[in-house]
């Protein structure tokens, strides 16, 4: 009698975008957990975000490292084409930074407020961000606004692709900009600019990147969505246990089809240091607090698409209608993943 032969393992095509916070996709394939549950996790990286959305909603993509605040940007339809999406977990919390041009970085150090050192620039001041409608902006804008910086009257906001950013910065046609890692750290280390503050200090554990799909996926194959998130939630756990996995895992994102900087340049930001205390890092797990879904953080990103009126308010003195973002977090999808690896669901 000869043995069974094992099933194939599915194949995933799931996309990424050339930063930190995409590292448990990559330690997912590299260590095999993928193959663990089942899978087989084809990584594509993507030239834009928005490249990243459309080939999500074309289905090109099965699931993508994604903006969280893009995922609900997507499922209200501002700045761009509406569907129904789903997050079947945090890849992280924090990690993101916001640097500016050397000569107003000095201006800040030296005491001087924002708004001042601003109007001595030779133009409008112009900072860039990666998404219109993504976490990025949301940071950059809260961060300008708490300077007494008005972000939609006293700065031109431009949108590109986050390893753009650096040297757009060196050429002086940025005078700032956010983005995840590793990107403000290149920027420090070639002299392009310099970080002013970590997103992590502003909002300390912060949400962040998530594993995104199609809403259909998520709800007629609950079984293979639970499997790519358990594989995922397997490689965050791993990337928080020791600081000689994540060590590793900058040299696998090294590779120039991943994100192609120094080993270096990527360990400086991506292994954990003595800048920031610990609740203010890039965590991947943190006991599974990053990785949760939360309609909580759905509720604070609606609120904040309000604040700068991408989003009508609430109509008259009714509640806001939230009841939806319980089919976007996939609360049960992650009760599954997190048992299938012994993750205890956090309070």
């Amino acid at each position: 009698m000869t043995d069974p032969v094992p099933a194939a393992p599915r194949a995933l095509d799931v996309g990424f975008m050339p930063l930190l916070d995409a590292a448990p996709l990559h330690v997912a394939v590299r260590l095999g957990l993928d193959r663990r549950h089942g899978l087989e996790l084809r990584l594509h990286r993507q030239a834009s975000w928005a490249g990243l959305r459309d080939r999500l909603l074309s289905g090109e993509l099965d699931a993508a490292h994604a903006m969280e605040a893009m995922v609900l940007a997507v499922q209200t339809g501002i700045g761009g084409p509406r569907a129904d999406l789903a997050i079947l977990l945090g890849l992280n919390r924090n990690g993101q930074a916001i640097t500016v041009a050397p000569a107003l970085a000095d201006a800040l150090a030296a005491g001087r407020p924002l708004a001042e050192a601003m109007r001595t620039l030779p133009r409008r001041p112009v900072f860039a961000q990666t998404f219109p409608t993504g976490t990025h902006a949301l940071w950059l804008y809260d961060w300008l606004a708490a300077q007494g910086v008005d972000p939609m009257r006293d700065i031109e906001a431009v949108t590109l692709p986050p390893p753009q950013m650096p040297q757009a910065l060196a050429d002086g046609e940025l005078d700032g900009f956010c983005a995840g890692e590793p990107w403000g750290e290149q920027a420090e280390a070639t002299g392009a600019g310099r970080r002013v503050v970590r997103t992590g200090q502003l909002r300390p554990g912060h949400p962040e990147k998530v594993l995104a799909c199609r809403r259909d996926f998520a709800a007629l194959q609950p079984g293979l969505a639970a499997a790519l998130a358990a594989a995922v939630l397997e490689a965050c756990r791993w990337l928080d246990a020791d600081p000689a996995n994540r060590k590793q895992a900058a040299a696998w994102l090294a590779a120039p089809d991943v994100i192609g900087l120094p080993v270096a340049r990527i360990a400086a930001a991506l292994l954990p240091g003595t800048e920031l205390p610990p609740g203010q890092a890039l965590q991947f797990h943190a006991g599974g607090a990053a990785n949760a879904p939360r309609i909580a953080n759905g509720r604070w990103f609606l609120a904040q698409f309000r604040r700068w009126r991408w989003l009508p308010p609430p109509a008259g003195s009714e509640p806001d209608d939230d009841a939806w973002l319980a089919d976007v977090y996939r609360h049960a999808t992650w009760r599954d993943a997190a048992a299938r690896v012994g993750v205890e669901e956090p309070g």
